[in-house]
């Protein structure tokens, strides 16, 4: 084990815990299993290895795979993230919408209902997936959504803001986000948009360049968040499974930075 990197810390283990534990039934694996569990998802993540590759010091491939796939399903993942992002404080008055393509292997494919509805695509960059991503002032996300390559970032808006209650006093966002009813539901809302028009638009809006400029910190989360190969490209059948990867990353992600500052 020791020669295996990325293996959980304890700082990390410490909030992995009391939500791993809750989520198991009576008479489940002791905490102890849970953690190896878990450093052996990570290490796939990481890795971008096939399930099959793990190493056996972490247990067995498909008890992990299984554990795995059970706590995605259960919508364990979305607890946790929203138990990090209710920590944020005032870090929740600006907020920033984007998004990120990932190509899709060709194993991704088959999986239960067709491509669409696994959130696969084709787009310019070919096979893909897209992540959007709803972020803190930070640039940690609150929310997370998948869909196919070729869908719009203004239409999966909506799914964004609708997965958490947290209305910001700030919206930054790119020029895929100019939109009339984004405009207004911001508004409605009591944010101010800080989305650049798009140049076909008769109405031209400012936007504040230092303000602006903070978009930088979703764009750097997700060059982090790149770094795990299993998110960097997609290898999973179902868009729950691919979630999964891309929402336990950001979690990690999230508690470095809570232990850090």
């Amino acid at each position: 084990m020791a020669l295996i990197r990325g293996l959980l810390t304890d700082e990390e283990w410490s909030f992995f815990e009391p939500f791993v534990v809750s989520a198991s039934p009576l008479g489940g694996r002791p905490a102890r299993d849970h953690r190896r569990v878990l450093d052996a998802i990570f290490w796939i993540a990481r890795t971008g290895a096939p399930w099959r590759d793990l190493p056996a010091e972490l247990g067995n491939w498909n008890s992990v795979f299984r554990q795995f796939r059970r706590w995605t399903t259960s919508g364990l993942w979305d607890v946790m993230l929203e138990a990090l992002a209710d920590g944020g404080g005032e870090a929740d008055l600006l907020q920033m919408i984007d998004s990120t393509s990932i190509r899709a292997h060709h194993c991704a494919a088959g999986g239960k209902g067709g491509t669409y509805r696994q959130g696969l695509g084709r787009s310019r960059g070919g096979f893909t997936s897209k992540l959007h991503i709803r972020g803190n002032a930070h640039g940690l996300p609150i929310a997370l959504h998948v869909t196919a390559g070729q869908e719009a970032d203004c239409s999966n808006y909506d799914a964004l803001m609708e997965a958490r209650d947290s209305d910001p006093a700030i919206m930054l966002g790119d020029k895929g986000y100019d939109s009339d009813p984004i405009r207004q539901d911001l508004r409605d809302r009591g944010a101010v948009p800080e989305i650049p028009t798009k140049r076909n638009r008769h109405v031209q809006h400012c936007v504040s360049r230092p303000l602006y400029a903070l978009r930088s910190r979703i764009e750097c989360f997700i060059n982090r968040l790149k770094n795990n190969r299993r998110v960097a490209t997609r290898y999973d059948q179902t868009a729950d499974s691919f979630f999964g990867f891309a929402a336990l990353s950001s979690i990690r992600l999230w508690i470095r930075f809570v232990h850090v500052t």
